[in-house]
């Protein structure tokens, strides 16, 4: 190791504070941090389908909505599922469908470039399910190529082997409204009313509306759905009226005060669409409450109007809080106390849907939205939990109280493998990922290592900061190898871990280096060889980078153009696993910090593009606006203390 320069220990602490400056002008006044949440085109394209079946369109700008998905089309005609992926079909469909519901012409140039992009690729009967759904809605797909949803789905019992609790939270909010909707086969008129004939690539009079096949056991789900559709037909459907009356009781009773339905957009646009197919008015309050929420998930400026497939507040507000403190931040400062304090506001203490597997857990968890008291998650909770142990609030008594509840209610969160999953329990039934419905193979919530990791983490430093166990009777030393021996089962060959919910092998690893450095160091083996695959993938230029398409191709595991979040992450991985084992690859560690010290603009900030969330591996994924700035600025912090820690220092 060489000793760190004056000159690079100016650049390290200018490049901190500015990082801080930056974020503490972004702080709400109420102490909340909160940045957009990007996708793709098609929650846009969605609403503004939805304002046009309710026709409440006029009251909304949507002429800005065709401005914005103006500037997202590329230059080879399509749209894109994440930023340089080269266009896909189904986003392409539905922005093509949005833009002619706003009146644009099938004429206009960039109309003929997507349906030239559209019919090279099969045309919409090559679409997902759920794009030829929300064409159905309007007419221009027909209802007998979709899957039946039979209504009697939602009286089963939460003990039988099928049931809607077995699906995951998002899978769950989506499903039970539509099984109204699927019920009814509507086909709304809207203005205009448009077809999309052009779109099929066998021509319309040739298309087969059928549900596609796969040639292997899950083919008995589409003969199954064949006898549902002929129950149908002959008004034969079991129960049809008394599940119809449970899925409404349940949307009705789910929606929070502020009109959300679980925070997530398809959930609320779903809800709104089955109360307009039970023939609930526009002005009746539930229906303008609901509207109302859409709306605020809506981005307005001048020239567009987009939409968040969510909010993240409270997950945006404990990560920055861990920046600030990770970079030397006094932890009773009031920016860390204000966000503190909102922090405690938030904490969730109803019973959620959680608790139909959950017998055992006491609410005390967050969620990652303003309103959301029905799915609180294991992830956002543990995060939460080491913002509020790591800064000093004036009442530690309450944050005391926070911290057990939270801590407790994880505890009973944890799966039958020994891992987390992110908001149920043991919601691990593969099976259902192969029912024509679920082709976004997204129909579960399983235990993962990048939650696990956090939990194990959390405890870690609840450990480090009491000099004993949290004062969780629930989180025992017995559980808590049970989550170890999951973790390091879940290595992969080459050292790395899968990363589910952020982008990806360098999210897992890092993940799993940061827990096991605080709660098991002396897995040094599993320490070293993660270590060694971050230090094996990174770039040329220092930095780190990821493509979403490494979910669909292992072989690109942690190949991608460097960005700011991806590079902090895996530094921080890096510097876990040298405290750890105590040893430090200094010249990897500091080409990364002198990339991120390199890329910072003037005002503190880093810039990105590429797409480091994930939504569903393969099918969804996000840009989460500020994780370009608070990552790395952790990383910085995290890189500052380390080289303090050690009798000389590095040179970046």
């Amino acid at each position: 190791m060489q000793t760190q320069s004056r000159a690079t220990v100016s650049k390290l602490e200018e490049a901190i504070a500015a990082s801080q400056n930056y974020l503490f002008s972004i702080q709400n006044t109420t102490g909340y941090w909160w940045a957009e949440l990007e996708s793709n085109v098609t929650m846009t394209a969605e609403v503004v389908l939805l304002h046009k079946i309710w026709g409440t369109d006029r009251t909304r700008p949507l002429h800005k909505a065709e401005k914005y998905l103006r500037s997202q089309q590329r230059d080879h005609g399509g749209w894109e599922l994440y930023y340089g992926d080269g266009g896909e079909l189904s986003t392409t469909v539905e922005a093509y469908m949005a833009l002619k519901l706003l009146g644009v012409s099938v004429d206009d140039p960039e109309m003929v470039k997507a349906r030239s992009f559209i019919l090279a690729r099969g045309g919409v009967t090559k679409t997902r399910i759920f794009t030829k759904f929300h064409l159905g809605l309007i007419g221009c797909y027909d209802w007998r190529g979709l899957p039946s949803i039979p209504p009697w789905v939602m009286l089963l019992p939460s003990f039988s082997p099928v049931n809607i609790y077995e699906m995951s939270s998002w899978a769950r909010g989506s499903t039970v409204p539509l099984l109204v909707v699927f019920d009814k086969e509507p086909v709304f008129l809207t203005q205009p009313t448009i077809t999309l004939d052009e779109l099929y690539a066998e021509g319309i009079t040739n298309a087969k509306f059928e549900l596609p096949r796969n040639d292997d056991w899950s083919d008995v789900f589409v003969e199954l759905d064949h006898a549902f559709k002929l129950a149908e037909e002959w008004n034969l459907v079991p129960f049809r009226e008394e599940g119809l009356r449970a899925a409404e009781k349940w949307i009705l009773e789910r929606q929070e005060a502020s009109g959300d339905w679980g925070g997530i957009i398809p959930a609320m646009l779903n809800s709104l669409l089955a109360l307009r197919c039970l023939d609930y008015d526009a002005s009746d309050p539930i229906v303008e409450r609901g509207l109302q929420a859409v709306d605020r998930f809506c981005i307005e400026s001048d020239d567009v109007y987009r939409v968040q497939p969510c909010v993240s507040p409270v997950w945006d507000t404990a990560l920055v809080m861990r920046s600030l403190v990770d970079s030397g931040l006094a932890p009773d400062h009031p920016a860390l106390v204000k966000g503190g304090e909102w922090l405690l506001e938030k904490q969730i203490l109803d019973y959620g849907d959680w608790a139909v597997k959950n017998s055992q857990g006491k609410p005390g968890g967050w969620a990652f939205e303003f309103e959301n008291r029905f799915y609180p998650d294991v992830d956002d909770s543990a995060v939460v939990v080491m913002a509020l142990d790591a800064v000093q609030l004036p009442n530690r008594e309450l944050k005391q109280q926070a911290l057990d509840r939270a801590v407790n209610w994880i505890a009973t969160m944890q799966c039958k493998p020994g891992g987390w999953a992110a908001f149920d329990l043991d919601n691990d039934q593969d099976w259902l990922n192969a029912i024509p419905y679920g082709d976004l193979k997204a129909m579960i919530d399983p235990n993962t290592a990048d939650v696990t990791a956090r939990v194990l983490e959390m405890v870690g430093q609840l450990q480090k900061n009491r000099s004993k166990p949290p004062h969780s009777s629930l989180l025992t030393p017995h559980s808590l190898d049970r989550a170890l021996s999951y973790l390091l089962q879940q290595q992969e060959s080459d050292g790395s871990w899968f990363g589910r919910w952020g982008v990806n092998y360098i999210y897992g690893t890092s993940g799993v280096l940061a827990a096991l450095s605080t709660i098991a160091p002396g897995e040094r083996l599993s320490l070293e060889r993660g270590a060694n695959w971050l230090i094996s993938v990174q770039n040329s230029d220092g930095g780190w980078g990821e493509t979403c398409e490494s979910y669909k191709n292992p072989s690109l595991k942690g190949t991608g153009n460097s960005t700011a979040s991806q590079t902090a992450w895996a530094l921080i991985g890096l510097i876990a696993a040298g405290e750890a084992i105590g040893q430090f690859d200094w010249e990897a560690i500091d080409r990364g910090i002198h990339y991120l010290i390199s890329t910072q603009k003037s005002n503190g900030t880093w810039d990105e593009s590429d797409f480091t969330g994930t939504g569903f591996p393969g099918h969804f994924y996000l840009k989460y606006h500020l994780y370009q700035q608070h990552f790395p600025l952790t990383a910085l912090g995290r890189y500052q203390r380390s080289v303090l820690s050690h009798s000389s220092g590095s040179s970046c």
